[in-house]
């Protein structure tokens, strides 16, 4: 985040008083212009569409459990919780139940039971 705003503003100010300013070495900040994503953000990156693609898949119901269990079946080695942290940060949910639509009666009557209306006597 330092080193993208260094990068935007570095031809208002020097690089070397952003960094001072921003405590930061300016060593980091011309590492990070040659790779800006480290290997784990590009790891991350690749994950994530894999993710992706095996929630499309699965017709966009299945959670990070079963996203994971996915993974695993593709050979790729991850622990759940990364699966969770991916997913979230993807905006990827599972779908919930399925809800029952609203003035449906599911009791069935039951043959010979009571009334429960009052009937003149």
């Amino acid at each position: 985040m330092k080193y993208a705003f260094i990068a935007e503003h570095r031809l208002l100010f020097s690089i070397r008083a952003m960094c001072r300013c921003l405590r930061v070495q300016p060593s980091g900040f011309y590492t990070w212009l040659k790779d800006p994503l480290s290997k784990r953000a590009q790891e991350d990156q690749r994950q994530t569409e894999l993710i992706r693609a095996a929630w499309s898949e699965s017709g966009k119901v299945y959670g990070y459990r079963k996203l994971h269990d996915d993974l695993a079946d593709m050979g790729e080695s991850c622990c759940p919780n990364r699966v969770a942290r991916l997913t979230r940060l993807a905006g990827i949910r599972a779908q919930i139940g399925y809800k029952r639509r609203p003035g449906q009666i599911w009791r069935q009557a039951i043959p010979g039971g009571r009334q429960h209306a009052r009937s003149p006597v």
